[in-house]
Parts: structure tokens; C-alpha cells; sequence
């Protein structure tokens, strides 16, 4: 009997980390001390020596069950992004800027292939919000998931100067509220989006009319990750007010987050386009409206507070990085909360 013979294949590991490197090389910062396959990972603090008062932030997430229908349709080169996505997006909603990520897969066995393409998008959600991918874990657990099953999750370290971090304790009553578009469902939602349509192959290959593509590549589409957009407005001069990432739990969970006490945010649904796929699932699931707006993204991703006089500037600054910005609402004065009208 050996390691093998018990379900856990040391070389298959060494194989993954071989296949993985071109990516992670792609993200790589001159901050970041040593190579790929280490006990740790080091990065130098000179990236934050020159701030005021550096403060760390951290965020950890996972992509849910999202990966259930990455394994459906055996796509993995998009899902890390997804991972990626979830952890930055927070930590970028506190003003920070992400340096660097780690992540973790747990899997039934390790096929190297399969792992090295997992971290082609892990790398390039690195890359799409300038951190770099320093360290992580593939753990094979054989009698604990099946063979061919496998999970994903992560974390990231960003910092800012302790005076510029967002609280919202800056936001007042006339403050505008911007949002910025998403991709699709991202990575929240999906417990219900498996129970609405059936998680075949069959299914998901199945074309709308509506979405303009298939079920699946419509589900699957990669979380927008909007660290560039948020570091344009930085630069652009404007100081935001309050910010808040549209993850599980939609607006009336996440848009409170922002909101200081004797603040209330006003969104108008008909002040953006709300995606096709969001209507798809409410009419095949006889979801209702406020489900919807409870669970879901509804199409955006990202919403903000700026001052009246800073909107145009925002705006420029959101299209600027690439992103699609709406005007959507306001603060008021009121109960904290969040009224869709």
C-alpha cells in the first residue's frame, strides 16, 4: 500500500504546479519575494512604505455552487475569476487596492490538466484587478467527493491610507447613487438558479432567443471585476461617499451595508436595463419580484454614493476603465434601509 494506492497522487501534483506556472507568472508585481512553490508567500511592504497609516483589508469568498455548473459543462478556465472576483470586488468597496491573492482547491483527484486550467482563471482574475497570485493549495480528498468534483476559494490582501478608506460615514442625505452593470448572474444565486432550470448538458446547451446565446453560456459568464473602475474614480479626483458589492442577498441586504444611520438609499428599477437572464429566471421559476431583487444581482454588480457635483465625472471615469455606469437613485434622510421604487 502506498499514498497512490490510498487515492492521492504526489506526482499528478507536481504535474499541476508545472502546468500552472506560465499562469501565474502573468501576475506577477515587483512586490512579490521568491517563486511558485514555497511554504508561503512574501511581498515586500514596499508597495504601502510611503502611506500615512497603511491598513490591510482582506476578503475571503468562494464561487458557490457555481462550480457544479463549471463541472456540467466541463468549462474551468473561467470560474477562477469568478473566485477572484468575489474576494477583490469587496475589498475594492472599501477604497483599497488589492496586492495579492491566494487560493485553494479541493478536488476528488487531481487531474493536472484540469487544475492548471482552474488557475488560467484564478491568473487572469489576478490580472484584471493588478493582484498577484502568490500562493495557494490543491488538496485531493478521494473518499470525501467524488473523482471528477472539485471546490474553489480564495483570498486577497489590499490596502489603503487609513484616511482614505470608504466607512460611509461621509454620506448625506442628496448624495447620487450610481450603478455599474454586470455580466450576468455572477457568482450568487446559483442554489436557486439549479432549482428554476435543470442542470443537464442538454439544457444548458439549449439556445434563447432572449439571451442571445446558450443557457449555459449565459450562466457561466465570469463575475465583472471593477477594481479598474473604482481606482478611475480615485484618480479622477472624486471621493466617494459609500460603496456597496451586489453579492448575495441582491440589493436589500447588500445596499444597507453602505448606509450609516439616518440614511436611506432610493433606487428606481426602471433606471437601467435589467439583463435577460434575470427576466428568464423570474418567468421560469415564477420567482417574484422582491425574491428577485433579494437574491440577485439584477444586472448590477456595483453600486455607489457621490456627491451631486461629482456625477458627470464618475460617470466619465466608470466608462473610462471599460465599465457601464447608470444613474439609479439617492440618499434621503430616513430609516437606514433601501426602498425600490
Amino acid at each position: 500500500m502506498d499514498y497512490k494506492k490510498a487515492g492521492v497522487d504526489i506526482e499528478a501534483g507536481y504535474r499541476s504546479v508545472e502546468l500552472m506556472k506560465k499562469h501565474i507568472a502573468k501576475t506577477m508585481r515587483p512586490e512579490v519575494l521568491g517563486g511558485i512553490g514555497g511554504f508561503s508567500g512574501a511581498f515586500s511592504m514596499n508597495a504601502f512604505k510611503d502611506m500615512e497609516e497603511p491598513t490591510l483589508v482582506s476578503g475571503t469568498d468562494g464561487c458557490g455552487t457555481k462550480v457544479k455548473l463549471a463541472m456540467i459543462m466541463d468549462k474551468h478556465d473561467t470560474i477562477g475569476i469568478d473566485a477572484v472576483a468575489m474576494c477583490v470586488n469587496d475589498i475594492a468597496c472599501a477604497g483599497a487596492e488589492p496586492l495579492f491573492f491566494l487560493d485553494y482547491i479541493a478536488c476528488g483527484k487531481n487531474y493536472p490538466e484540469k487544475i492548471a486550467e482552474i488557475v488560467s482563471g484564478v491568473a487572469e482574475g489576478c490580472v484584471q484587478s493588478g493582484a498577484a497570485l502568490i500562493g495557494g493549495e490543491t488538496a485531493e480528498h478521494p473518499g470525501l467527493m467524488p473523482e471528477d468534483e472539485y471546490d474553489l476559494a480564495g483570498f486577497a490582501v489590499g490596502v489603503i491610507d487609513k484616511k482614505d478608506l470608504l466607512t460611509g460615514e461621509e454620506l448625506k442625505a442628496g448624495d447620487v447613487l450610481i450603478g455599474m452593470a454586470s455580466t450576468g448572474v455572477h457568482s450568487n444565486g446559483f442554489s436557486l438558479v439549479r432549482k428554476v432550470f435543470e442542470m443537464t448538458k442538454e439544457s444548458l446547451d439549449t439556445y434563447y432567443d432572449e439571451l442571445g446565446t446558450t443557457l449555459g453560456e449565459a450562466l457561466i459568464a465570469p463575475t465583472r471585476i471593477y477594481v479598474k473602475a473604482l481606482k478611475s474614480i480615485k484618480d479622477a479626483g472624486v471621493r466617494i461617499h459609500a460603496c456597496s458589492h451586489i453579492t448575495g442577498g441582491g440589493f436589500y441586504e447588500n445596499v444597507p451595508r453602505m448606509l450609516k444611520e439616518g440614511t436611506r438609499a432610493v433606487i428606481e428599477k426602471d433606471s437601467y436595463p435589467v439583463l435577460p437572464i434575470f427576466d428568464l429566471l423570474a418567468k421560469k421559476g415564477n420567482i417574484e419580484e422582491k425574491m428577485m431583487y433579494n437574491t440577485f444581482n439584477m444586472g448590477l454588480g456595483m453600486v455607489l454614493a457621490v456627491d451631486p457635483a461629482d456625477v458627470d465625472k464618475t460617470m466619465a471615469a466608470i466608462r473610462e476603465a471599460g465599465d457601464t455606469p447608470y444613474v439609479i437613485g439617492r440618499i434621503e434622510a430616513g430609516e437606514k434601509g433601501v426602498t425600490l421604487c
